[in-house]
């Protein structure tokens, strides 16, 4: 069931996002070679602490499992739900870093991807492709449209590009619960599913591949990666809906 949320309502994820975004924006300020993305992690807890909020991953469950960490940090090839630890970060690596909070009741969510230091030609395009993805992908996420259309932007334009999308991790509907419906594909023909409408609030994830679009998840049961070894970019707006034009939520200007 979808939950339609009231000015009052979209507000408070409102507030929630601009944590999240204040979060992402010191962690880019402190990915450097050598730091470990348990420090990142460190970082991310103590700023949503301070903010007044919860961590909205922390604790998270999934079957019988329980996830450790404020952060996913998902490294070259991993994907998505990288764990923290004490890996260091490499000159040139790629890192992708999700987070979420709990705030006044009211979740907010994003996600980037950033190389670390001087990185290759292709790490850069990769990472330009995945983030005017999204963009393209919000564009869409208007009163009217349909939510297919949102995927079918996002992936029209990643193959257009020469790289694929992952087809077994999408967006979200987000509110009081992280995770509700509707689920928001990043792929498939446009004109489909359900119209979007006003009170809607959803969160917009592309997760692109250099390679190929399968995935594997890894023996800790949460880090997915490209099955390929390729790398992968992963970005993240919430987005309300209205009439006009969509209102990114977890951007610090929008």
């Amino acid at each position: 069931m979808i939950i339609y949320k009231s000015q009052e309502e979209i507000e408070k994820i409102a507030t929630a996002c601009r944590l999240v975004a204040e979060v992402l924006e010191e962690l880019k300020k402190n990915i450097r070679e050598d730091i470990t993305t348990k420090e990142l992690d460190r970082i991310a807890e103590d700023l949503i602490i301070k903010g007044g909020a919860k961590p909205a991953f922390k604790g998270y469950k999934k079957g019988g499992l329980v996830f450790p960490s404020a952060l996913c940090t998902s490294i070259n090839s991993e994907v998505v739900h990288g764990i923290p630890s004490k890996r260091k970060l490499k000159k040139g690596d790629l890192i992708s870093i999700d987070v979420g909070v709990l705030k006044d009741g009211y979740y907010g969510d994003s996600a980037f991807t950033a190389g670390v230091g001087e990185v290759k030609p292709e790490v850069e395009e990769l990472i330009r492709v995945a983030e005017e993805a999204l963009y393209l992908g919000i564009e869409q996420a208007v009163e009217g449209k349909y939510l297919s259309d949102i995927g079918h932007a996002i992936q029209s334009f990643v193959e257009d590009q020469g790289y694929s999308v992952v087809r077994d991790f999408v967006g979200h509907g987000i509110g009081a619960n992280l995770h509700e419906e509707p689920q928001v594909p990043n792929f498939g023909p446009s004109g489909r599913g359900i119209r979007l409408k006003e009170g809607m609030v959803l969160a917009i994830e592309p997760m692109v591949n250099v390679g190929e679009s399968a995935v594997r998840v890894k023996e800790d049961n949460w880090t997915a990666v490209t099955a390929d070894g390729s790398l992968s970019a992963h970005c993240e707006h919430t987005v309300a809906i209205n009439g006009i034009r969509p209102r990114i939520l977890s951007k610090l200007k929008s």
